[in-house]
C-alpha cells in the first residue's frame, strides 16, 4: 500500500483553493499546484507525479512519456479529447472524468451567452465605454429576447437537461437533436430540421471524429436568417472560418463562444473583431462551487489509487 501520493494540479489555483489542497497531506497527498501556460515548472514537477489532475491543457504521448511514476490522469471536467488516451491506455494509467460537476456552471454560462447575443452585449458594452449613449437605428434592429423563440439543442445531457425547463418557463419553445429520442417533454428534430426552426442553436457535444466540423458550411447556410449559435461545448465543432462569414454577411445575428478550435484562441481570431459576437475563454465550467465538486472527486480517485479501490467515472 502506498503511504503518500505525489498528485500534480495543473492548474492556477488561488490562495484560498491553493490553502485547501495543501490540507490534503493529511490524507497522504501532496498537491503541487502548477499553472497551465508555460511548461518550465510542469516539465519539472510531472517527472515525479504520480497523480495528473488535469484541466484543459493537452495530455500528450509526450508528456505520458515525461512522467515515468504516473498512475492516473483525472479529468477535472467531462471532454478527455485533450488527453492522448491510447498513450495512456499502453502505460497502463487510468484516466478519469467527472460528469455532472460542471452542469449547472456550464448551464448558467450557455444561458449568459444567450442572453448576451440576443441583446449584442459586446457592441453595448464598446459603445458605452466609447460615450455612445443613444444607440444607432441598426442596432437597435438587432436586439430580442428569449420568449417567443425556437432554442434548439444539438445533444441533450445533463446541461440541456438543466437549461431546457429554464428556458421554457421564460417563453421559449424547445427542440432537440440526439442520437435517440430522449424521454423529456421536449420536441426531437433532425439535426437538419433543428437547424432550420431553431432561433438559437445551442450546441452540447462531445469532440470526437464524429462530430468534427458538424457545424459547417453548409449546415450555417440552413440556419434561419438572423439565428444565433452558442458554443460551450468544444471549438472543434464548428467551421469558424464559415461561422465568420455567416456572421459578418448578416445571415446569423449573434454568436455567443466560450469554446475556440485552437486554444488559447489567437487575437488575431476574425471572429473576435465582430461586435456580434460575445466571447469567453473557455471558462463556462469555472465557478467556485464547480471546483469545489471537481475536487472532491479527484481526491476520492487519488486516494483509491492509494488504497487499491475501485476509481469513479474510469474511462480507461
Amino acid at each position: 500500500m502506498i503511504d503518500h501520493l505525489k498528485v500534480l494540479f495543473h492548474y492556477a489555483a488561488g490562495q484560498s483553493l491553493r490553502s485547501d489542497v495543501e490540507q490534503l497531506s493529511k490524507q497522504g497527498l501532496d498537491v503541487v499546484c502548477c499553472p497551465e501556460g508555460a511548461d518550465t515548472p510542469f516539465e519539472e514537477e510531472i517527472q515525479d507525479a504520480q497523480v495528473l489532475w488535469h484541466v484543459l491543457q493537452p495530455v500528450t504521448a509526450d508528456v505520458i512519456r515525461r512522467a515515468p511514476k504516473l498512475k492516473l490522469i483525472q479529468k477535472l471536467g467531462v471532454g478527455v479529447n485533450t488527453i492522448d488516451l491510447e498513450a495512456a491506455k499502453a502505460r497502463d494509467i487510468a484516466v478519469c472524468n467527472m460528469p455532472g460537476t460542471n452542469s449547472q456552471a456550464v448551464a448558467e454560462m450557455t444561458l449568459y451567452l444567450m442572453l448576451g447575443a440576443l441583446r449584442q452585449g459586446t457592441r453595448l458594452d464598446r459603445a458605452c465605454r466609447n460615450g455612445t449613449w443613444y444607440l444607432d437605428a441598426a442596432t437597435k434592429d438587432t436586439l430580442g429576447e428569449i420568449s417567443g423563440r425556437t432554442v434548439g439543442f444539438v445533444g441533450f445531457g445533463a446541461i440541456p437537461k438543466i437549461l431546457a425547463p429554464i428556458l421554457q418557463t421564460m417563453g421559449a419553445r424547445v427542440i432537440y437533436f440526439a442520437q435517440q429520442s430522449k424521454t423529456v417533454p421536449y420536441e426531437f428534430a433532425s439535426l437538419e430540421s433543428l437547424l432550420e426552426q431553431s432561433d438559437i442553436v445551442t450546441l452540447h457535444v462531445p469532440a470526437t471524429p464524429e462530430t468534427n466540423g458538424l457545424i459547417s458550411r453548409p449546415r450555417l447556410a440552413k440556419m434561419k436568417p438572423g439565428a444565433i449559435l452558442i458554443n460551450t461545448a468544444r471549438g472543434e465543432l464548428v467551421d469558424e472560418e464559415a461561422l465568420h462569414e455567416a456572421l459578418k454577411s448578416g445571415h446569423l445575428n449573434a454568436a455567443g463562444l466560450d469554446v475556440f478550435a485552437q486554444e488559447p484562441v489567437s487575437p488575431q481570431n476574425p471572429l473576435l473583431a465582430l461586435d456580434n459576437v460575445v466571447v469567453t475563454p473557455h471558462v463556462a465550467w469555472l465557478t467556485n462551487e464547480t471546483l469545489s465538486r471537481c475536487v472532491d472527486v479527484a481526491v476520492r480517485n487519488s486516494l483509491a489509487i492509494m488504497h487499491g479501490k475501485d476509481l469513479e467515472h474510469r474511462v480507461v
